[in-house]
């Protein structure tokens, strides 16, 4: 997961939460929490990869994830039963 760093301008953090909004926006999809902190860290990861554009950033996470489904996790939850 990426790490924020906390020397980020309020300009940069502008751009990474368009980013993400723009994706929730482009793929139709409701913002959930698992959803959320998913993209931010990919965000994240891009921009600090030299990616830090709001235009950069949006073709790379709409790339990554090209629809909400892509977001789903399959791990089994600690409350699974086998």
């Amino acid at each position: 997961m990426g790490e924020f760093d906390l020397s980020l301008q309020l300009e940069d953090v502008n751009v990474l939460s368009d980013a993400v909004r723009t994706w929730f926006l482009h793929n139709h999809a409701k913002p959930t929490e698992p959803a959320m902190q998913l993209l931010c860290s990919a965000a994240v990861d891009l921009f600090n990869q030299g990616h830090r554009t709001r235009e950069e950033l949006v073709k790379l996470l709409i790339m990554k994830f090209d629809s909400r489904h892509s977001l789903q996790v399959n791990a089994p939850t600690s409350t699974s039963h086998h």
